[in-house]
């Protein structure tokens, strides 16, 4: 049986490791870049363009961190330049060393417009991200981002994925949520678009009893409702 304290760690471990996916190019990195992530970073489409019919490869450039120039421009929310890059034969489903995809990097940051513009341009919502073998609706879940989730879902995210720590995006809604508004919303987009309520953590606990056992009374309400 995993001890509060091991599940408290696992919970650090994740709610670090996310918040690295939101971190942007530092001012000394971005201030270095050159080709396309400095047009990506700048949002500089009319150079993005000409540089992309130049030398395609460099669509696919890395930089110290692994991160393409469709990465950078999620970053900096430069979504003309996202729509450009794509539009250029940038691949969207590239992951920087952390394995995180541009969709996920969006998700992550609550930045509703950028996804909007990936999913648009033909994103997928269904990606497998993270050291965690997660997704995009996971993180997503686990944050409160009630809007980004409602449009993963209509994206066709994955509802039952389960991670390598075993928990879903209900699971995570729940665990690493703090019960409030914005995960309650989240709860109810994933319970009406009809994600399994049952599927249980690694110890066995459905996602039911750890709303119990936090005292998150509206999730329990909305859980106790759900079709079985």
């Amino acid at each position: 049986m995993t001890s509060p304290r091991t599940l408290l760690l696992s919970i650090a471990c994740v709610l670090v490791s996310v918040a690295q996916a939101q971190t942007a190019p530092g001012p000394a990195e971005a201030a270095a870049y050159t080709g396309l992530h400095a047009a990506a970073w700048r949002g500089d489409v009319a150079t993005i363009e000409r540089l992309a019919r130049e030398n395609k490869a460099a669509l696919q450039a890395r930089d110290g961190n692994g991160r393409t120039p469709l990465h950078v421009a999620t970053f900096a929310k430069r979504r003309d330049a996202v729509r450009a890059l794509i539009k250029a034969g940038a691949n969207h489903a590239a992951l920087d060393n952390d394995r995180y995809d541009a969709v996920t990097i969006a998700a992550v940051a609550d930045d509703e417009e950028t996804l909007r513009v990936l999913l648009a341009e033909g994103a997928s919502a269904g990606l497998t991200t993270s050291r965690y073998d997660g997704t995009a609706l996971i993180a997503a879940a686990h944050l409160g981002h009630d809007g980004v989730v409602r449009q993963l879902i209509a994206a066709g995210a994955p509802l039952d994925h389960v991670n390598n720590l075993h928990w879903t995006a209900v699971i995570e809604a729940v665990v690493l949520g703090d019960g409030g508004p914005r995960h309650q919303a989240t709860l109810k987009a994933l319970v009406d678009a009809g994600a399994n309520t049952r599927l249980a953590d690694r110890e066995g606990r459905t996602p039911l009893q750890l709303a119990r056992s936090r005292g998150y009374a509206a999730m329990v309400k909305l859980l106790e409702a759900a079709p079985r």
